[in-house]
């Protein structure tokens, strides 16, 4: 079976989707769609921007979903039979099986991105990348710190990052070096995401994700929160609000999909991230870009 997967906050890069606007009617009227939705035009930002308008959360998650998104449209014979997204990208996974229309998914990213954005003013908050040790270990030193500091990203075996307060994340980091880290580096990143500190976030969003339509897709979604597949709308919309504040489990849900028999993975968005962390969980594994 294949298998499609969509990356999240951080594999923007300025000029992204332009090639598609310029080549697709299609995608062309859905950029301007987006555009209208959005208020301003995030195109000008993504094809010809600079690094820091990508990086302002508000612009790089609607984004990153509208260059996946819209890049699965002009996908020839699309038929997907596994998704999964990797933190915002579960949205566009959502889009793409058919669980939520791209209206209402852009309105949702864009609550999202707002919501997290003002949740990491109220309390400063970071998160670090901690490289070389068993996921049982990072897990046991996060929670003997006194200081809000968890799990928050499982990549891929071996590389998990860690999300809390500024001074959490840094006794965790000195830690975690002690016990044999080969890295813990803290990452330029707007908050502490996957936290119990963007709780104000879910709470936003919750609303937001209750009020909007859920239908049954075409074919199963590996969500971040348990990484179980289910085509269930409600358990969905549950997993989705839960996500802000749980853990990305990642590597497990490349596992269970391969489980599941997953014969290649497809990239479908910008950069190729997630393809080397497929290749991390099985080197033998068939990864390509859409």
């Amino acid at each position: 079976m294949k298998a499609y997967v969509f990356p999240g906050q951080g594999a923007q890069f300025v000029g992204m989707g332009k090639e598609l606007y310029e080549n697709s009617a299609q995608a062309k009227d859905l950029f301007e769609k987006a555009n209208e939705i959005i208020g301003f035009r995030i195109t000008d930002l993504m094809f010809s921007g600079t690094d820091e308008d990508l990086k302002q959360t508000k612009v790089t998650q609607p984004a990153i979903f509208l260059h996946s998104v819209i890049l699965a449209r002009t996908i020839g014979d699309f038929k997907p039979e596994m998704v999964a997204g990797h933190s915002l990208g579960e949205f566009s996974a959502l889009v793409a099986n058919g669980t939520l229309a791209f209206e209402d998914a852009l309105r949702l990213v864009i609550a999202r991105a707002n919501a997290m954005q003002k949740a990491c003013e109220v309390r400063p908050s970071t998160m670090a990348a901690i490289l070389g040790l068993e996921d049982k270990i990072v897990e046991d030193i996060c929670a003997q710190i006194d200081e809000i500091v968890v799990p928050a990203n499982y990549n891929c075996p071996g590389q998990l990052v860690i999300s809390g307060s500024i001074e959490g994340v840094k006794q965790a980091c000195e830690k975690l070096t002690e016990a044999g880290a080969k890295r813990a580096l803290i990452l330029n990143v707007g908050g502490a995401f996957h936290s119990p500190l963007m709780e104000p976030a879910r709470v936003e969003l919750e609303a937001a994700i209750k009020a909007t339509h859920f239908s049954t897709p075409v074919c199963p979604v590996y969500q971040n929160i348990n990484a179980k597949p289910t085509t269930d709308p409600d358990t969905i919309r549950q997993n989705l609000i839960d996500q802000l504040t749980g853990a990305v489990r990642w590597t497990q849900t490349v596992q269970a999909m391969i489980a599941d028999g997953a014969s290649s993975f497809t990239e479908v968005g910008p950069g190729t991230v997630l393809q080397g962390l497929v290749k991390k969980a099985d080197r033998q594994m068939p990864t390509f870009s859409a």
